[in-house]
């Protein structure tokens, strides 16, 4: 056979890979335990109050990457994989990698040098492929959750400014949006209003919309204020469900597209 002969074409639609990203208590794993038949690999200890199934808290490395081969060579009913959380999971690999080398700090592996972070990446891409071919031979959809930091962006058309992002070393945070089908930002709406603050000062005060301290919604696209993007144009931004989400996957507006 020649490499002509195995040429694909057309759309060859598969499972999502997702990553959802916020601050503590958003929802992001109930977000997760909303979707189809999840299980959950947990990393940090925060499930004991959502009803979801879910492996054994992981404390090593070794721990999710059995989970994930048990899902893939075992039968199961499952049709979600949740990691929750990916910023843990980080820890995790570090820790790994202290224990190959034999020292107490990732910025000690090899050296020093910052190569610890570079050694991470091939575990990182050891997990992802796992999670594809769950992706791809089990047809699950992939949910990565991550917490969510504040990063300095230094934008070479514009003065530096602050945005949200995950949790994640800026390699691994990198390599795991690229792998991702769509990075989603779990955040409230709120507005903005200025008030006299007296003595000729004004001061910016912020409110919720909506019950609950405002409403919780998932931002879909990137920009200034966090990083985002989807393969799916999906809208701008949607409520923080998974209803909401399937309605958005299933009837994208082409105008919304991302690569």
């Amino acid at each position: 056979m020649t490499l002509l002969k195995s040429i694909v074409s057309g759309r060859q639609p598969l499972p999502p890979r997702l990553v959802l990203y916020g601050t503590e208590g958003i929802g992001k794993s109930t977000f997760g335990a909303q979707a189809p038949a999840p299980i959950f690999i947990q990393t940090e200890d925060g499930l004991s109050e959502i009803s979801c199934d879910k492996f054994p808290l992981a404390t090593s490395f070794d721990d999710v990457m059995a989970s994930l081969n048990c899902l893939l060579t075992e039968q199961h009913d499952y049709q979600t994989v949740v990691v929750d959380s990916l910023d843990w999971l980080e820890r995790l690999i570090w820790d790994e990698l202290c224990k190959q080398y034999n020292v107490n700090s990732i910025e000690k592996v090899d050296g020093g040098y910052a190569k610890g972070y570079t050694h991470a990446l091939s575990l990182w891409r050891h997990f992802l492929s796992l999670l594809n071919r769950l992706r791809i031979e089990r047809e699950m959809i992939v949910i990565g959750i991550a917490h969510t930091k504040i990063e300095k962006f230094e934008d070479p058309e514009a003065t530096a400014y602050d945005r949200y992002s995950p949790r994640l070393h800026k390699h691994a945070c990198s390599l795991v949006c690229e792998w991702a089908d769509a990075v989603m930002f779990a955040t409230r709406k709120i507005r903005v209003q200025t008030e006299d603050a007296g003595f000729n000062r004004k001061r910016s005060v912020a409110f919720g919309l909506g019950k609950d301290g405002g409403e919780r919604v998932v931002r879909t696209i990137g920009g200034p204020s966090c990083v985002a993007k989807n393969r799916y144009a999906l809208p701008e931004q949607i409520p923080l469900s998974w209803p909401a989400f399937m309605a958005a996957f299933t009837n994208p507006s082409p105008t919304n597209v991302e690569n």
